[in-house]
């Protein structure tokens, strides 16, 4: 059983989930003053196994592109948790790629576009949305992210606003030299995805991976649809961890 927070956001209805995030949030929330300058470190005491096995998720996936030159792109970015990630990753394992520029593009507006054939009629335009102008608090802290790694001087990110079906298809015009190591996949609908996809196949070299957030996923059909129109499920492996139920990932080429 789904339901939509007030996020429009589609969770799944667990009185016991709801009381072990809600619990966990209180403690935090009265807790984070005590624990001083190192409040980031102990509020690791509060993080729930799904955000564990999401970091070790893509931990494991962007070690496989270290060897592969070229960008990060981040199709769907809402809150911007998994841009923070990709920009601490590499500041692990690539501290000095200044060519690894990692891109997040988002309406920032919500769902646009959805279908009610292709994604089912219980998802509308808006849903998924964030605060009016975040895109503007997000920047500020993906900086300061950034200027905890080596090279900040140097600016590796950027966030690209705007309907993706279009966004996308502008980058790729606007980036001639660009090669898309990395492609995350996380809109949920049909048409961005597909549109997407469409954009920049041309841009992916052999050890590309491709990054699909909600694979054979009843709730969210549309990008399984996008993703066999243009790439065709029998062309591709799909990899699964066990521990990210409804993601899959592939490495072009493979």
């Amino acid at each position: 059983m789904f339901r939509k927070n007030k996020n429009k956001e589609l969770k799944r209805k667990n009185r016991y989930s709801s009381n072990y995030a809600e619990h966990t949030k209180n403690f935090q929330l009265s807790h984070i003053n005590e624990w001083g300058e190192s409040w980031n470190l102990h509020s690791l005491v509060t993080l729930q196994r799904e955000s564990i096995s999401r970091i070790i998720y893509y931990d494991k996936l962007y070690q496989k592109i270290v060897g592969v030159p070229g960008c990060i792109l981040e199709f769907g970015v809402q809150w911007g948790a998994t841009l923070a990630q990709l920009i601490a990753l590499r500041g692990i394992y690539e501290p000095y790629n200044h060519r690894r520029h990692i891109y997040g593009f988002d309406t920032f507006e919500g769902f646009t576009n959805t279908d009610k054939i292709k994604d089912g009629k219980h998802l509308k335009d808006g849903d998924y949305k964030v605060n009016k102008n975040y895109e503007f608090k997000l920047e500020k802290l993906l900086e300061i992210h950034e200027n905890n790694c080596p090279l900040s001087q140097i600016k590796k990110f950027s966030l690209i606003k705007g309907d993706v079906s279009k966004t996308s298809k502008q980058w790729v015009k606007n980036n001639p030299h660009s090669i898309v190591a990395m492609a995350i996949f996380d809109m949920d609908i049909y048409k961005p995805t597909k549109d997407a996809l469409r954009a920049i196949r041309s841009r992916l070299t052999k050890g590309s991976i491709l990054i699909f957030d909600e694979l054979n996923c009843k709730e969210f059909p549309g990008e399984t649809e996008a993703l066999n129109e243009v790439l065709g499920l029998n062309n591709i492996k799909l990899n699964h961890y066990p521990h990210q139920p409804s993601r899959a990932w592939a490495i072009w080429g493979e």
